[in-house]
C-alpha cells in the first residue's frame, strides 16, 4: 500500500502524518507532497508526479483555498483552479490504476437554503452560499466525477467532508484564514501587544469545530476501510455545535487572554449555520472518541505560541 497525499504539507496532511506516525503499519508507504513538487493545475506536471510515485492509493487534499472574503472576491479563480486540480488528479488516478482515490471536500458544498442538519444526501439539493460559490461548486463537482468514474470504469473514487478545522500547522492568517485559526492568531497578538481582541460580526453564527488530529485518524480509517462512492461527513456531533461567541470565550481561556473582546457588528456574520450530521460516521465508528475542544484549543494555542516564527500567519506586524 503506497499512499500519495496531495496537499500533504497543510493542516490535514500534517494531521494524517501525525496519525500514521502514532500507529505505523508494516507494508505501508506514505508520500506527502506539496505544490512545490508539482503544479496540479498542469496535466503534464500531474502525470509526472503520478509516474514518479506510482501510488496504490491517493488522498487528495490539494486545493486553491482561502477564507470567505478572499473567495468571494475571486470566485472565478477558485472555480477554475480547483476544477483543473481535481480533474487532473482523478484522471491520473484512473489512468495509473489507483485502487482508491479519496478527496477531501468542504461543508461549503451544501446548499445555503436548507433545513439543518445536512447529511450526505443533501449535496446537490440547491446552490451553495454566494460568498463561496466558485470554490463550493468546484468541490461539489468531485462527487459528480467520482460517480462517473465508478459507473464507467469501476473506480473506487470517493470523498469525505470535514467540518471547520483547527490545529497545529493551520493557516493562521488574519487575511484569509478560517474562523478558529484566525481567532487564535488575533488572541495571540492581542495578548502580546496588550490590545483588545477584535471579532468580526455579532458572534451569533453557529459552527461545529473539529481538532485536526481527530480528522487525521478518521482520514486514515477512511482511505483503508470506507468503500462507498458516496461521500461521508467527518464531523463532531450536532450537540457540539457552538456559537462564534462561545468559540471566542474558549479561545480567550486557552490563550489566557485577560483583555477586552471587541465585537465589530458592522461586519457580516456570514452563513448563520452549517450544521452537519455525523450519523453516517457513527454507524461505522460508534465508539470514536473526539478530543474535547478545550484540550484541542489549548494544544493549538500552545503550538502557535511555541512556533510563531515558523507558523503560517502571513500578516505578522
Amino acid at each position: 500500500m503506497k499512499v500519495l497525499v496531495t496537499g500533504g504539507t497543510g493542516l490535514i496532511g500534517k494531521a494524517i502524518r501525525h496519525a500514521v506516525e502514532e500507529n505505523p503499519c508494516d507494508g505501508e508507504e506514505w508520500v506527502f507532497v506539496s505544490s512545490k513538487e508539482a503544479d496540479l493545475r498542469d496535466p503534464k506536471a500531474t502525470k509526472a508526479l503520478f509516474e514518479k510515485h506510482r501510488p496504490t492509493h491517493v488522498i487528495h487534499l490539494a486545493a486553491e483555498m482561502g477564507g470567505m472574503i478572499r473567495i468571494s472576491q475571486h470566485n472565478v479563480e477558485f472555480l477554475r483552479n480547483n476544477l483543473l486540480i481535481n480533474d487532473n488528479v482523478l484522471y491520473n488516478s484512473h489512468a495509473m490504476g489507483v485502487k482508491k482515490c479519496m478527496t477531501a471536500l468542504t461543508s461549503a458544498i451544501f446548499p445555503c437554503e436548507i433545513q439543518y442538519p445536512v447529511d450526505e444526501t443533501n449535496v446537490h439539493d440547491g446552490p451553495p452560499h454566494d460568498s463561496v460559490s466558485g470554490y463550493a461548486w468546484a468541490k461539489r463537482m468531485v462527487d459528480v466525477q467520482n460517480i462517473a468514474y465508478n459507473k464507467q470504469y469501476g473506480c473506487k473514487f470517493t470523498s469525505v467532508v470535514p467540518i471547520n478545522l483547527f490545529g497545529p500547522y493551520d493557516n493562521f492568517s488574519l487575511k484569509d484564514g478560517n474562523v478558529m485559526p484566525a481567532l487564535i492568531h488575533k488572541a495571540y497578538l492581542a495578548k502580546k501587544n496588550g490590545e483588545s481582541l477584535p471579532v468580526w460580526g455579532s458572534g451569533s453564527a453557529r459552527r461545529q469545530f473539529m481538532y485536526s488530529h481527530d480528522l487525521g485518524r478518521l482520514m486514515v480509517w477512511a482511505v483503508k476501510e470506507y468503500e462507498e462512492t458516496e461521500p461521508i461527513i467527518l464531523a463532531v456531533g450536532e450537540e457540539d455545535e457552538i456559537s462564534i461567541k462561545e468559540a471566542v470565550e474558549l479561545v480567550v481561556e486557552a490563550m489566557d487572554f485577560q483583555g477586552e473582546v471587541a465585537y465589530d457588528t458592522t461586519k457580516s456574520d456570514g452563513q448563520f449555520r452549517k450544521t452537519c450530521s455525523n450519523e453516517k460516521l457513527r454507524k461505522y465508528l460508534p465508539d470514536f472518541k473526539f478530543t474535547p475542544i478545550k484540550q484541542a484549543l489549548k494544544e493549538t494555542c500552545d503550538w502557535l505560541a511555541e512556533n510563531y516564527e515558523e507558523a503560517r500567519t502571513e500578516s505578522k506586524p
